[in-house]
């Protein structure tokens, strides 16, 4: 056995989130304790891949299972170092991404992508959980989704984050584990993603729901931040937060019934095709997972390049203003 330390060679830190972004999840969520969502395992389609939530106290029990991978992403090594749950690979959410030669702060190519899941110690056969701290639960779902973008089968989301596990009293070390580096075969899934050319396409024939998760005066154009400001015409602006219990806990999703409700009055149906982009491609990732993996909605992708890339095209139409329908 023999200790990796995680040497990104070539790999810069990427710009994080440009709004507060902030999520963990706290509590185990009353509606995912259904047969099924307690037990990790499941028997995906070759072609699919399945993104859940599992509770603190899961995790504590399923420590010694010889195929558990645990990622921890919180972007400081230090607050790894100073404690992490056992066997977990530290390994920030920002090594993910960096520039691709036009734009900033872009999810890696496959090549990348494969080595560091590999470095982590994630193989074909590992069932993957993940958890940040802080605000970057959006880190936990844009690995999780990078996971399943990588054709990996089974990835989960630490219910609570690491608070809500040290919190609850369980098992904390301060040891780094020792692992073999084994194989990890990179299968690009481009089915759960859009490009800036299918983004036209849509836009022009009106034919998608877009959502976009970011705070409402970053979607209305009233912050100057980006090369142009505003939102993809049409979009439907459904704050990230949105999707939790608020300020008490922004690390808490909001029982999946309340999201249910949401969705509804918002008019977003399972018959949609929907789109979900952000600023970067990262608070997309939170309302991507919950749509899709948990309430099953079976027409969602994410636009990566998000209003980062969108921005950039100045013959693409920007609309500004504050969505009328939102709460």
């Amino acid at each position: 056995m023999r200790s990796h330390l995680l040497k990104l060679k070539g790999l810069r830190s990427a710009v994080l989130a440009f709004m507060a972004s902030v999520l963990a999840v706290a509590v185990v969520i009353p509606s995912l304790a259904q047969p099924g969502a307690a037990h990790f395992h499941r028997t995906p389609t070759a072609s699919t891949s399945e993104l859940r939530f599992v509770s603190p106290q899961w995790l504590a029990d399923h420590l010694e299972d010889d195929n558990l991978r645990i990622l921890d992403v919180r972007m400081n090594p230090l607050d790894y170092i100073q404690g992490h749950v056992p066997g977990a690979v530290h390994v920030a959410d920002n090594t993910f991404r960096g520039p691709n030669g036009r734009l900033p702060i872009q999810y890696w190519d496959t090549e990348k992508l494969d080595f560091i899941f590999t470095e982590a110690g994630v193989t074909d056969d590992s069932d993957v959980v993940i958890y940040s701290d802080g605000g970057n639960l959006l880190g936990s779902t844009m690995v999780a989704y990078l996971l399943e973008r990588s054709g990996h089968a089974t990835a989960a989301v630490l219910d609570g984050g690491y608070p809500g596990y040290r919190d609850a009293g369980l098992p904390i070390t301060k040891a780094f584990p020792e692992y073999e580096v084994g194989e990890f075969t990179l299968e690009d899934n481009a089915d759960i993603r859009v490009t800036i050319d299918d983004v036209r396409g849509f836009v022009e024939a009106g034919n998608v729901t877009f959502i976009d998760p970011r705070p409402a005066a970053l979607y209305a154009g009233e912050i100057d931040l980006f090369q142009r400001n505003g939102h993809i015409p049409g979009a439907k602006n459904i704050p990230w937060p949105t999707f939790t219990i608020g300020e008490d806990n922004l690390h808490q999703l909001k029982p999946l019934d309340d999201i249910q409700a949401l969705l509804d009055a918002r008019g977003i149906t399972r018959d949609d095709t929907i789109i979900v982009t952000c600023s970067t491609g990262r608070e997309a990732t939170l309302q991507y997972v919950v749509l899709k993996h948990l309430l099953d909605y079976p027409n969602v992708r994410i636009y990566e390049g998000s209003w980062t890339e969108y921005s950039s095209f100045p013959d693409l139409p920007v609309s500004t203003g504050r969505d009328p329908d939102l709460a």
